[in-house]
């Protein structure tokens, strides 16, 4: 819908540009469309600047029994993406973080050492930002070890870049 209102307007503001019979009318009407364009942009802002939801850290989770990859790329992708998710939402102090995170580092490692192999799968939108997120995460356990938690910042992109992984993943890209 929103789309819709954005193109019916940038079409109306520009109906009458190709129609001018003088410079001064020429400027009024560039300056009337660069106006309707600015407004649509801040009144209709797009689904990519949505604002994401961090939830809190928290100590409850349940350890996983399924590391490991399926060699199942939407399967595996959906199941990395899973646990990095709960990785991400770890507070400090957590019951075997230490242990899910050297598990985690793991099969992040297999992941991208398997799929990046096939170029139809390194491709796909959910691959490179997945990777992406891989790298992260990989980067702060190196960086920090297994015991700290992510600090909020880096959290919240993470949890913008899992959206956008699970999105890609549902439309089979």
């Amino acid at each position: 819908m929103k789309t819709q209102l954005i193109v019916a307007a940038a079409i109306a503001s520009t109906a009458g540009a190709f129609s001018v019979s003088n410079e001064q009318s020429a400027r009024r009407q560039f300056l009337q469309t660069a106006s309707t364009a600015a407004a649509s942009a801040v009144l209709f802002p797009t689904i990519a600047s949505a604002e994401i939801v961090v939830p809190e850290q928290s100590k409850e989770y349940t350890f996983p029994s399924d590391w490991g990859l399926t060699y199942s790329y939407e399967t595996d992708a959906a199941r990395v993406r899973a646990h990095m998710v709960t990785a991400t939402g770890l507070a400090k102090g957590s019951d075997r973080m230490e242990d899910f995170g050297k598990n985690l580092k793991k099969e992040m490692i297999d992941f991208v050492s398997y799929y990046r192999r096939f170029p139809q799968v390194a491709g796909k939108p959910s691959f490179s930002t997945l990777y992406t997120s891989i790298n992260v995460l990989a980067g702060h356990y190196t960086s920090y070890g297994y015991k700290y938690p992510l600090p909020e910042k880096r959290r919240k992109r993470l949890y913008q870049e899992y959206a956008e992984i699970d999105k890609s993943l549902k439309r089979n890209r």
